[in-house]
């Protein structure tokens, strides 16, 4: 028998979260240093994340293509590009047609959004009939406070109680929730549309570790989707905010990604 290694044809992305708190601009140099395929621009106060211009400069820069855009849906990002949420969709549906990138990725409503979350299935998909930027609405979890949960999105923030025909699998997120990952990924099927790579440990702080640091099937969903044959983006969103150096921030992302290659290269055996 010999042993052959299927090239997978999922790309491997860098969040530019997952350099926080440096720059936009450092994410670029450090993806285009590590290797990764491109990157996720998070969209939040850093200027040059809002500047669809600036974004298509950097990558003409560093030879890294913007593969995803994160509308901006943090609470921190409230007054970014707008304070109306459908405003900022259209927007980062805008940002993605100009920089060539595929996805945007949006998160459910909060609840006290009540006008936007009623509307927000029909106009969503209205949206999505006009483009061919696909809108991949990732799963979120409930919030909990003193050992009580509280329902902070609306319609929901599990992706199988959502009707959407996109979806991006957040693996922290899953590790908050509770929610078996493996289970989210079969049920999902044709609608994953795009991932978010990362780890938790189970505490109800999205934690966003490295992968492979935390109790999520992380190699386990990498290899189903090399085995599904899966060729859309995988996105490597951790949280490096701890790190005492660019060396060693550089150095958690390069695990990642080598994490990423390593179980996305799914092998096989033939005669």
């Amino acid at each position: 028998m010999s042993r052959t290694v299927r090239v997978p044809g999922a790309k491997v992305a860098l969040s530019t979260a997952s350099c926080y708190p440096e720059t936009c601009t450092t994410a670029f140099e450090m993806a285009a240093d590590l290797g990764f395929d491109g990157v996720e621009v998070m969209v939040w106060t850093d200027p040059v994340s809002q500047d669809p211009d600036a974004l298509r400069g950097l990558s003409e820069r560093y030879g890294v293509p913007v593969l995803a855009i994160h509308a901006p849906c943090l609470l921190l990002t409230q007054r970014v590009w707008s304070t109306d949420p459908w405003t900022k969709l259209v927007r980062a549906q805008e940002a993605a047609e100009r920089v060539g990138a595929a996805t945007v990725v949006v998160h459910p409503p909060f609840r006290w959004q009540r006008e936007y979350a009623r509307g927000f299935v029909d106009g969503l998909a209205k949206m999505q009939h006009e483009t061919d930027v696909v809108f991949a609405v990732e799963n979120m979890f409930p919030w909990r406070a003193r050992n009580r949960e509280v329902a902070a999105y609306l319609p929901h923030w599990d992706l199988l109680e959502l009707d959407f025909p996109s979806a991006t699998l957040d693996l922290s997120h899953t590790a908050v929730s509770g929610t078996d990952a493996l289970e989210v990924l079969d049920a999902l099927g044709d609608r994953l549309a795009h991932v978010h790579l990362a780890d938790g440990s189970g505490s109800n702080k999205d934690e966003h570790l490295v992968p492979g640091r935390g109790g999520q099937p992380c190699a386990e969903l990498l290899e189903r989707l090399a085995r599904s044959g899966y060729d859309r983006t995988v996105v490597l969103e951790v949280n490096t905010r701890r790190a005492l150096s660019r060396d060693e921030r550089e150095a958690d992302l390069a695990e990642g990604l080598a994490f990423a290659r390593l179980n996305l290269a799914a092998a096989g055996s033939t005669p």
